[in-house]
C-alpha cells in the first residue's frame, strides 16, 4: 500500500465517504464460494468490488487477514437463533423452538461450508482462524452448549423426557445438520430427512 492510497483513504473518511470494507468482504466471500479460498487473490477481489488492490490493504493487513474476516463475520448469524432459545424456555413447544433454531444453523452452515472446507488447503488461514475462535470462546462447541442448556431447561420443566442427555442431543443436532449440508455442498448428495424429522428423532 503506498502513501497516496493511505492519504486517499483518510481524505475519504474526512469527507464522510463510507468505508469500502463491507464491499471488500462481500466480494471476497462471493469469490471464495466460486473458487475456494486458494483461488482468491487480492487482484481478483479488487476487480470484483471494483477498487484498487491498495484499497484492500487500507482495511486488511494481508490476504489471510481478509479471508479470516470473511470466515469470522458470518459467525454471529449462527448465534442469533441460539440466543433466542434462551428466551423461549417454557414457551411454545420445545420441538418447534428447536426446529427454528436448528433451521437457522442449517442456513448458516450452507453459507460457510465451502469456505470451511477451503481451510484444508490454507494452513496459515486455518491456524489463525482456530486461534481466533479459541481466543474469543467461539465455535461449534458454543452452539452445542446452548442447545444442551435449552434442552436441560425444558427437561427441568417436564417438557422434554428426563432420560434425554442435553449435551448428547446438542451434539447430535449440530453434527447431523452439518453432515447433511456437507454432503449436499461437497458430494452433491442430499441425505434423506429434514430438520423437523431430525429434531423429532432426538428430543421426542
Amino acid at each position: 500500500m503506498d502513501a497516496e492510497e493511505v492519504k486517499g483513504s483518510e481524505s475519504a473518511k474526512k469527507r464522510g465517504r463510507p468505508s469500502r470494507r463491507a464491499e471488500i468482504v462481500r466480494a471476497a466471500e462471493r469469490l471464495v464460494r466460486e473458487r475456494g479460498a486458494s483461488g482468491v487473490t487480492t487482484r481478483a477481489i479488487a476487480e470484483s468490488v471494483p477498487c484498487s488492490e491498495g484499497a484492500i490493504y487500507v482495511h486488511f493487513a494481508d490476504r489471510v487477514d481478509l479471508l479470516l474476516a470473511v470466515l469470522e463475520e458470518g459467525l454471529p448469524e449462527m448465534l442469533v437463533p441460539l440466543r433466542e432459545l434462551k428466551e423461549k424456555v417454557g414457551l411454545g413447544t420445545p420441538e418447534e423452538n428447536l426446529i427454528i433454531a436448528v433451521e437457522g444453523l442449517r442456513h448458516f452452515q450452507e453459507k460457510v461450508v465451502v469456505m470451511l472446507c477451503s481451510l484444508a488447503g490454507e494452513p496459515e488461514l486455518r491456524n489463525r482462524f482456530q486461534e481466533s475462535l479459541r481466543s474469543q470462546g467461539r465455535g461449534p462447541q458454543r452452539g452445542v452448549a446452548t442447545l444442551a442448556e435449552y434442552i436441560d431447561a425444558e427437561k427441568a420443566l417436564g417438557r422434554i423426557a428426563a432420560d434425554i442427555d442435553g449435551a448428547v442431543a446438542g451434539q447430535m443436532l449440530m453434527g447431523s445438520v452439518f453432515f447433511q449440508v456437507f454432503c449436499a455442498a461437497v458430494l452433491g448428495e442430499r441425505l434423506p430427512g429434514d430438520v423437523r424429522e431430525l429434531v423429532g428423532g432426538v428430543v421426542r
